[in-house]
């Protein structure tokens, strides 16, 4: 049985063959996976269509093939066990011989199968863990990227009764530290240059306004405290790229990897008379949102000023353009080079929007989120859009994450 490189979509006509998961002479399972594949705009996976041996694999990785080509073939126990015939089949022995091999190539799925990307399998493997050993916390038990990290974490977090104080804070620290996933693509994605993809959605502004004009108000015993939507966003956007470190990484592309960083540090594009200048909070996980209200204050005003340090202008590991205040309603960011992700807040302005099946005045504030398709892909930003607006739409949210 041959198993070819059929058109998985996009028009593809080529593909890359980046992983084989199988050796000659295995014994594969019916849809177990076989080999993964690469093409200018996705990775997949071919999976066997029927149980057997692999009798045969064509191509090395790296080599290019296309669209109709046999990758490997499979040597079935029909295929063993069946001798040809001598002579003529009659018309009942014809009708078996063509009617058994349809039931055998139907496709059914194992129990134990598991359901994951082949980038999230890629990272599993890149990082020694069992993937069918993760609990998959995505779509029909699906394991994502972050179930991979998380299950690194517990792995590596010790239990109370086996250390002692300085030993847990120890390992807690490590279990921090920056860690490591491969490019999507490998080297052959790598070879490319940047592949940005804007998400655009919007968020409601409204009991985050609300909060605000809380805030500023105060009590008979407590002064207003007025503190900035900007603040309220930083914040918000670092408790997600937490969830989803993948946006808070570098890109590095002549090893073909991507280094997730433990620190959160947040690049504010700013307008200054000599150009668009970068300042950066450093540290944005250690700090409540009244410190970064004025971390943003004091930092914007040296970089309009010119007074900005060369410590203060580098190290960003995610950058975010609020255009809202010059009245811009919608743009596509240009993400750095280095960078995974960025985001644009746009102009909050009333909308009639449908709330529980009624028509409401709400703030509505677009945004957008430029990435790097090399690094993440389109279901992976709508997630980190998506707990982004929960904290905004919510922001009670919040209230257990503040330091």
């Amino acid at each position: 049985m041959e198993v070819k490189l059929h058109d998985i979509g996009e028009g593809m006509h080529e593909a890359e063959i980046l992983h084989y998961f199988v050796k000659k002479g295995e014994h594969v399972k019916n849809d177990e996976p076989l080999v993964e594949i690469q093409t200018d705009k996705m990775t997949a996976e071919l999976t066997a269509p029927s149980e057997g041996i692999i009798e045969e694999i064509r191509f090395e990785l790296g080599q290019v093939v296309e669209v109709g080509t046999t990758i490997l073939t499979i040597k079935t126990e029909q295929e063993a066990a069946s001798p040809v015939p001598d002579q003529p089949l009659s018309h009942k022995e014809l009708d078996v011989a063509v009617k058994t091999p349809e039931k055998t190539l139907t496709m059914t799925l194992p129990v134990n199968r598991v359901m994951a990307s082949p980038h999230t399998r890629r990272v599993a493997r890149e990082n020694g863990v069992t993937i069918e050993e993760v609990a998959g916390t995505g779509p029909a038990g699906r394991v994502l990227d972050e179930d991979i990290f998380a299950f690194i974490q517990a792995e590596a977090k010790p239990s109370p009764a086996q250390h002692d104080i300085k030993e847990t804070e120890a390992q807690v620290v490590e279990s921090r530290e920056n860690k490591t996933i491969p490019l999507r693509g490998g080297k052959h994605t790598t070879q490319s240059t940047s592949q940005p993809v804007t998400h655009f959605d919007e968020v409601d502004m409204t009991e985050l306004h609300k909060w605000r004009e809380y805030l500023k108000a105060g009590t008979s015993r407590q002064e207003g405290i007025d503190v900035s939507v900007q603040a309220f966003l930083i914040k918000a956007l670092q408790l997600s790229l937490r969830d989803f470190p993948i946006f808070n990484s570098k890109l590095d592309e002549e090893n073909g990897k991507v280094d997730l960083e433990s620190a959160c540090h947040i690049g504010l594009a700013t307008s200054t008379s000599d150009g668009l200048v970068v300042p950066v909070l450093k540290h944005v996980e250690r700090q409540s949102v009244i410190a970064i209200h004025e971390y943003v204050r004091t930092l914007t005003q040296r970089a309009i000023d010119g007074q900005l340090s060369a410590e203060e202008a580098e190290g960003r590991t995610f950058t975010i353009n609020h255009i809202g205040a010059k009245g811009s309603t919608g743009l596509t960011p240009v993400i750095n080079s280095s960078e995974t992700g960025l985001m644009a807040f746009h102009k909050t302005k009333k909308m009639p929007v449908v709330v529980e099946d009624e028509i409401v005045i709400r703030e509505m504030m677009n945004f957008a989120l430029t990435f790097d398709h090399r690094a993440a892909d389109g279901s992976q930003a709508v997630a980190f859009t998506e707990k982004f607006m929960d904290y905004i739409e919510n922001p009670h949210l919040m209230l257990v994450e503040l330091i």
